[in-house]
């Protein structure tokens, strides 16, 4: 039932009114907020105010577990908000993974999110972080995560939790039975545009502008990203968007079979008779903890679902068709993205020969663009950069090509930046990696990250890519002081490179890469066969050209 590629990707990827509202009001051991949703107490540290841990919806536990979120209780006198929520249930790590943090509470009772502000400040541009993890772990509390330096650039930061695994995207027959729409899955999804529709309600107390709402991610955060602006639900509550290393990937149908997938409903049926459940409710018996590590095993993994509802179509097609939200965007991905996720690569050949042979047999005509692109003269570099750009690269200047095209711009960007320890690790502009240059914590990342040098090098090109993420959530251009122009992509395919210093003004990134992928896509889709990592050598033949291909 799941599929090799499905538990390779599992195995690889184990983040009252506003107007009678006293904003930042100081009182003793902290500052209290009067919003809508209550009184809410943080904390005070270097002329920024920070809230941790605010319930922005009631616990997805008991008979709520694989329900929309409903609105938190409201609570009596203040709410203690400083200090980070728990974790929503997930595998803990590889203590060994470069991206592994100790998380100190996991619990299903998890949907809050965190705020850093300036003191003082009133309709602020607000900036809302959605955390990667493949949708299947992750935490808002991240230490990389820390919004206090994007806060001082003059932001209000916003950090959500949202259920992941099974738990956050499970589908299923009697599921759908119980919704009103006749739908299922896609929780995880609804959380975030809870959280979204929580800060339209409040953000004005905490002095952020609800008019001024950036979203922002990276990998699935990213990729949730890409279904909020799909997603009707979400229409209306942000203004702008920024997606890094996200991946456009074909994505379950709730009822029906397509691109070689089981329909999202068939698979919750494999689930639960893998975890031994006869019926939802003996699923909502068992233990978070349980449904999460059992679903695994059995080879669930975490996605979106199309439903006609929440997800109307597959991404590729609602952004053909230009029903995407129109805003501007940033998109972009790192050089290295697969350095760090090597168990997405197929098994290399044994030469340059078979590596050929294998790509005349798959690509067909399209195999001399391909060999081109990705020559054999060099196979762990061509693999690793075909891995990359069929997922991450296309996907980026797929983004800003159609955000462009129905008026929105688009900023795109490549980030390329090494430094010793990660080169030395073999892992040159690794997927996240520009994750601290963007939140200026170059010297608070995960323990077992290459070590940023302390240099002043490191220090300008992070103040640089904070300023340019802060000024397009401020005004929809990014832009930095001293340093290079960041154009948008039309009319050139302008880009901007991020190396040892931005470097703006190059046009037509990876030349032919984007209309490489972007054919195989289109004749994949017609011809329902799946898209995402099962490319090069792991490439099903090519399906004959079809209407509206190239």
């Amino acid at each position: 039932m799941m599929t090799f590629s499905f538990r390779i990707f599992v195995a690889t990827m184990l983040a009252m009114t506003a107007a009678c509202a006293h904003v930042g009001e100081e009182v003793q051991g902290g500052a209290v907020i009067e919003a809508p949703a209550g009184l809410i107490r943080g904390f005070e540290e270097n002329g920024l105010q920070a809230f941790k841990g605010i319930p922005y919806a009631a616990p997805p536990v008991g008979d709520a577990r694989w329900k929309p979120p409903a609105a938190a209780a409201a609570w009596e006198g203040e709410l203690d908000a400083t200090a980070f929520g728990p974790a929503c249930m997930q595998f803990r790590a590889n203590p060994e993974s470069i991206y592994a943090e100790n998380l100190e509470a996991m619990s299903e009772d998890c949907l809050s999110l965190n705020i850093w502000k300036p003191e003082g400040v009133k309709k602020a541009p607000v900036f809302v972080w959605i955390h990667g993890g493949a949708l299947r772990g992750g935490a808002s509390g991240l230490s990389m995560y820390d919004g206090a330096a994007l806060a001082k650039s003059g932001l209000v930061v916003v950090s959500i939790n949202y259920r992941l695994g099974a738990l956050g995207y499970l589908a299923h027959p009697e599921l759908s039975a119980e919704s009103p729409d006749g739908v299922s899955g896609n929780y995880g999804l609804l959380d975030q545009i809870a959280a979204l529709e929580w800060v339209q309600d409040n953000i004005e107390a905490f002095g952020g502008d609800p008019d001024n709402v950036t979203i922002a991610g990276e990998s699935a955060g990213a990729l949730s990203v890409m279904y909020l602006m799909a997603s009707p639900s979400a229409r209306g509550l942000f203004h702008k968007a920024i997606a890094q290393s996200a991946y456009m990937i074909s994505t379950p149908a709730l009822k029906e079979a397509r691109y070689g997938v089981p329909s999202a409903e068939a698979i919750g049926l494999y689930v639960a008779d893998k975890l031994g459940a006869k019926d939802i409710a003996a699923l909502r018996e068992m233990d978070a903890d349980s449904v999460i590590k059992q679903s695994a095993k059995a080879g669930y993994v975490a996605w979106g679902t199309v439903d006609g509802v929440v997800l109307p179509e597959e991404l590729t097609t609602v952004f053909d068709r230009g029903e995407q939200a129109p805003v501007p965007i940033i998109a972009g991905f790192n050089s290295g993205e697969i350095r760090s996720l090597r168990a997405l690569l197929p098994k290399a050949p044994k030469n340059a020969g078979e590596y050929e042979k294998a790509i005349n047999e798959s690509y067909g005509e399209l195999a001399e663009a391909f060999l081109k692109q990705y020559p054999s003269a060099d196979l762990e570099e061509s693999m690793l950069a075909t891995t990359r750009d069929a997922m991450y690269g296309w996907t980026a200047e797929r983004l800003v090509r159609q955000q462009s095209d129905i008026g929105a711009a688009g900023y795109l960007y490549i980030f390329n930046h090494g430094y010793s320890a990660a080169n030395r690790a073999g892992l040159h502009a690794f997927h996240a990696s520009e994750i601290p240059y963007v939140f200026g914590t170059i010297h608070n990342t995960t323990p077992n990250w290459p070590e940023i040098p302390d240099t002043l090098e490191e220090k300008r090109l992070s103040d640089a890519m904070l300023s340019y993420w802060s000024s397009f959530a401020r005004d929809g251009a990014p832009s930095a002081p001293r340093e290079d122009e960041w154009r948008p992509y039309e009319p050139n395919e302008a880009y901007m490179y991020f190396e040892d210093a931005p470097e703006g003004g190059a046009t037509d990134l990876l030349p032919g890469m984007f209309e490489l992928h972007e054919e195989v896509m289109c004749r994949r889709r017609a011809a329902n066969v799946a898209w995402n990592w099962n490319v090069g050598v792991a490439s099903p033949p090519l399906p004959p050209q079809a209407p509206g291909c190239r």
